[in-house]
């Protein structure tokens, strides 16, 4: 099955990427001496540690004076999170940093490689998804074709829960008969689900602390070899990233922190709302997605779960005020990317009518790469989806064959003598 194999294929290269990168090893900076002098000692050349193991803070800090602004703080450098091990490891809330470091530094890598080649952070963040999609085409296809003929065997569902009507036991029994005969996997959605949440939570931390830090060299470094070297745009501050988190093709956004252009607050003890123009994007992008796939039904049961699921994707407005915007311009190339990938394989699906209104080029619309109607056991395509299902029961199929007879009057020999 297309779905296994593909999920075998991606979870074989994690597991490498994973175990090559347990094994990196950053190093400090080795020490330069000026030419046409003698060597110093070592300890007097060298780099300072970029990771250096954090100090004890102080029990009592003064508080600042009147009229005195607070001391700042420098961002973090980008440091790997100590391991089992180390005199610094969390067994609480660091074993999950440590068990995350090698996908976030892949996807770090990732970033700083196209940062570095085109020098802007948006498009940087959009061609690393674009990327990472394109690596997880067979998986998000074999979800979507699972999906559509899922659909397509919803009368033959229905005609068996009408055929085995109050037998639990049984419908569900012919049910996973069905799906095994016609090749449909009903969890086939569940892996790329839980994909995308473990790509998005390292994403998130790359986006709000890879475009903070002042110095991002060790996470640059494979093996104890530098991949390659990014030019900071403000080295001499402290205090600025190394990675210029701002998109000017976007008037200037931040990448590294929300964009809120309205924070809406009742009372200024209350925690307020921000509105994302992001947000709002990603929410209506989302919102088209999940249309899409809805199948058309007049079930009303069916029509009001379907304006529930329509609500979910409006709760990325609630997270524009503290998310960062760089995540959301993430967001919003991977729905692209599946409104994309959904239109080729199923075309607009449930998209149209919207309002009662269906565009001429939606109409009798045929997708680029159709999804054929599962096929049975025995190799036949069902071109008839509605078709009633072949009984696996010996007894049913005997009745079946069984033609009732006509119910004659019963003639006597006597009376066909004479």
């Amino acid at each position: 099955m297309n779905l296994k194999r593909s999920a075998a294929r991606l979870g074989f290269a994690l597991a490498l990427i994973g175990s090559l990168l347990l094994l990196v090893g950053w190093l400090p900076a080795a020490a330069r001496a000026p030419v046409g002098e003698p060597p110093a000692p070592v300890l007097a050349q060298a780099s300072p540690d970029p990771c250096p193991a954090p100090t004890p803070t102080p029990a009592a800090t003064p508080s600042p004076g009147p009229g005195e602004t607070p001391a700042r703080t420098p961002p973090p450098n980008l440091c790997p999170a100590p391991g089992p091990g180390s005199p610094n490891f969390d067994p609480i809330t660091g074993l999950l940093a440590w068990l995350f470091t090698p996908v976030f530094q892949v996807l770090f890598l990732g970033l700083a490689g196209f940062y570095s080649l085109i020098g802007d952070i948006g498009i940087a963040i959009i061609l690393l998804t674009i990327a990472l999609r394109i690596l997880l085409i067979p998986l998000f296809r074999s979800q979507i074709v699972s999906t559509r003929r899922m659909q397509m065997l919803q009368p033959e569902l229905r005609a068996l829960q009408q055929r085995h009507k109050g037998d639990r036991a049984r419908i569900s029994q012919e049910q996973m008969r069905l799906y095994r005969e016609r090749g449909v996997n009903p969890a086939a959605g569940c892996l790329p689900a839980i994909l995308q949440l473990v790509l998005l939570i390292p994403m998130y931390q790359v986006i709000r602390e890879g475009l903070q830090a002042p110095n991002i060299e060790p996470m640059l470094h494979v093996l104890g070899a530098q991949l390659f070297n990014i030019a900071c745009y403000a080295p001499g501050d402290p205090f600025a990233a190394c990675i210029n988190p701002t998109v000017q093709w976007l008037f200037n956004l931040d990448a590294a922190h929300p964009e809120v252009v309205l924070w809406i607050q009742r009372n200024p003890d209350q925690t307020g709302f921000g509105l994302s123009i992001l947000a709002l994007v990603s929410a209506v992008l989302q919102l088209v997605q999940t249309r899409m796939v809805m199948p058309q039904t007049n079930d009303p049961q069916q029509r009001a779960q379907q304006r529930t699921f329509l609500f979910l994707p409006l709760i990325s407005l609630v997270y524009g005020g503290f998310l960062p915007a760089g995540l959301f311009l993430y967001w919003i190339a991977t729905t692209v990317f599946s409104i994309v990938q959904q239109y080729l394989i199923v075309g607009w699906g449930s998209l149209f009518p919207l309002f009662g209104w269906t565009p001429p080029f939606a109409v009798d619309h045929t997708p680029r790469f159709p999804v054929t109607a599962a096929s049975s056991g025995s190799g036949s395509t069902s071109s008839t989806p509605s078709a009633m299902p072949r009984s696996s029961d010996p007894l049913d199929r005997a009745a079946g064959t069984v033609r009732p007879s006509k119910q004659r009057g019963r003639t006597s020999r006597r009376g066909r003598r004479r």
